[in-house]
């Protein structure tokens, strides 16, 4: 096993109920990224009742707060000692290979071999920066979420943030906050509300199914997979974050990045269709729950149904921007993340450098295994609570695989 954040432990857990033996290999500390790779005001966008991994749940006095990012590493933390997981720390993976053994697993504390490798480093290695970021004037500051600390990293003066998913938004928010004005580039981007009739989204979307739906069920499973995660913030007061909210508060709205040439970043004019897609799609979200919330029996139960007001954008957003006068000091790439593979030295990669995996089964090499990706079996795959069934499903499939009497070593 390669990594010990939550979905790895939580495969740990199951190999150890079938007595298989095996090792978690991890570069940091158990939870690393969590400790490592995120802004200090960060909190989870799933309630803590709904924290929970193969053998232990959150039973804390708050279920329906968010964990904050220390919380977080001391839940992991805590859920890999009760289950005495073998986790080999500050141990780098260099190389993995295929040789007539199965995997060499090759780390700067030495070389594992093995007829069966987990991957799970996670989804979120390395900042995906889109190619253009090059064009941008050497004056202006540049940082990424996984370097993001907080607002005094960025110089005084204006901040673009270019993206609108759950990060996009969140950092906008503090950096706005910090007293420098912001201006967001908006794409595609999913729009929820915190809470729908008095109850947390998460709620909605776990009651109704919605986050249990698997690959196989999936219309257009590439697309689902890259969308940007929704527009969702933990807090206590459990308030709506959305564009709606930050415009109120005074950041500026543009369409998504184009381009840059001389120094001017060049926006789409699609901000408006952008939105009232979202909008839409936000509206029969909604009208799903309502329908499950009354053939369930339980629509008196809750608070009257509602809808968001429409997302507000100007008549004329900017369509570009001078990055060259000064009035942008700094950019914050929010476009995402990408697993990072350049250790694997096998034949699993497509021409864009994704892994080709079925439902996590790497499918042209037998005995690797990935897992911690978003919607890799289910929606809710990439979530702390989603790692269970998926750990136990590829845990399934990975002891059928094992011959009698195999060992690792």
């Amino acid at each position: 096993m390669i990594g010990a954040g939550h979905a790895g432990l939580a495969v740990s857990h199951f190999l150890s109920e079938r007595s298989i033996d095996h090792v978690v290999i991890e570069r940091g500390e158990v939870a690393n990224s969590w400790r490592t790779e995120r802004w200090d005001s960060l909190r989870l966008l799933t309630p803590n009742w709904q924290s929970r991994l193969p053998g232990m749940a959150y039973a804390g006095s708050d279920p329906d707060g968010y964990m904050t990012m220390p919380e977080v590493v001391d839940f992991i933390d805590r859920y890999a000692r009760k289950g005495d997981a073998p986790v080999q720390t500050n141990t780098t993976v260099t190389s993995l290979r295929p040789n007539r053994n199965g995997y060499e697993v090759v780390t700067d504390q030495g070389i594992w071999v093995s007829p069966t490798v987990v991957l799970a480093t996670g989804a979120f290695n390395l900042p995906d920066v889109p190619a253009l970021a090059t064009e941008v004037p050497a004056r202006v500051v540049r940082v990424t979420p996984i370097d993001y600390r907080g607002p005094y990293q960025l110089p005084e003066g204006g901040v673009l943030v270019v993206g609108a998913s759950a990060t996009g938004i969140q950092i906008a928010e503090e950096v706005h906050r910090s007293g420098r004005p912001v201006t967001l580039s908006v794409g595609e981007h999913v729009r929820m509300p915190r809470l729908y009739r008095g109850k947390d989204v998460m709620w909605w979307l776990e009651q109704t199914g919605i986050l249990d739906e698997r690959h196989d069920e999936v219309d257009d499973l590439v697309r689902a997979r890259n969308l940007s995660s929704p527009q969702l913030v933990g807090t206590p007061e459990r308030r709506t974050l959305d564009l709606n909210a930050l415009t109120g508060q005074g950041v500026r709205l543009v369409g998504r990045l184009a381009g840059i040439s001389g120094g001017r970043a060049q926006f789409s004019g699609s901000l408006r269709n952008k939105c009232n897609l979202a909008d839409l799609k936000l509206g029969r979200l909604l009208d799903t729950f309502d329908e499950w919330a009354f053939s369930s029996g339980i629509d008196d139960e809750l608070d009257p149904p509602h809808r968001l007001p429409a997302t507000r954008v100007d008549e004329s957003p900017p369509l570009s921007i001078d990055l060259n006068n000064g009035e942008i000091a700094g950019i914050v790439w929010a476009t995402g993340f990408r697993p990072d593979y350049s250790w694997l030295h096998a034949r699993v990669l497509d021409r864009r450098g994704r892994l080709r995996h079925d439902a996590g089964i790497v499918t042209n090499a037998p005995g690797l295994y990935r897992i911690g990706l978003n919607l890799l079996r289910r929606r809710k795959s990439s979530f702390i609570h989603g790692a269970e069934d998926d750990a136990r499903e590829l845990t399934e499939h990975l002891a059928a695989h094992l011959s009698v009497g195999t060992r690792f070593r």
